[in-house]
């Protein structure tokens, strides 16, 4: 049983890795490294133009613009594609930098798990909707889950199964006293 206080009160749960086996934590544990390398490789690449998706001279240090880049691209498609346009701006480029590197490195360290996921989520829900794949001849070959879809659901795993805690600091996380204080940092 773990427990956490919140406003003074403790309150009990059952450990989210209760039950789990050394192989299935592992398991777990090579997945949140993973969908954390994911985000994490997005921010690099992006940053420094490795060449894989995006070349040097598109990098965000070489003056590129990630968000906006895909914003304003063929690939936005449908019927929210204006407001897609719409929000495209160097805020947007600087947001979806700073959620790429902060998802990545916290998923990958194992900790800030729930926060993470839902962040991701969003980020990933956000970009399956900007290629809007209900049409046929859009990006994505299923109109119902991509890898979009994919991604969000391995990062709530991740949080909901306590990942951090093996091959990663999440248990000490947990205890840290800020952490205690507040359960939505675990």
């Amino acid at each position: 049983m773990a427990t956490s206080t919140t406003r003074g009160a403790a309150v009990t749960a059952p450990a989210a890795t209760s039950g789990t086996t050394l192989l299935q934590r592992r398991t777990l544990a090579v997945l949140r490294l993973a969908t954390g390398f994911i985000f994490l490789w997005a921010f690099l690449d992006k940053t420094f133009g490795l060449g894989f998706s995006t070349p040097a001279e598109r990098a965000w240090l070489n003056g590129g613009t990630p968000a906006q880049g895909f914003l304003n691209s063929p690939g936005v498609t449908g019927p929210l594609q204006p407001f897609f346009v719409g929000i495209a701006s160097p805020l947007v480029d600087f947001l979806f930098m700073l959620g790429m590197i902060a998802v990545g490195l916290a998923v990958m360290l194992g900790v800030g798990l729930r926060i993470s996921a839902v962040a991701g989520s969003l980020i990933m829900v956000f970009m399956y909707l900007a290629e809007w794949p209900f049409t046929a001849g859009a990006a994505s070959t299923n109109p119902l889950v991509d890898y979009h879809i994919i991604y969000a659901l391995a990062l709530i795993v991740v949080a909901v199964f306590a990942a951090g805690d093996t091959w990663g600091p999440g248990k000490t996380w947990k205890a840290l006293p800020i952490v205690q204080k507040y359960p939505w940092l675990i």
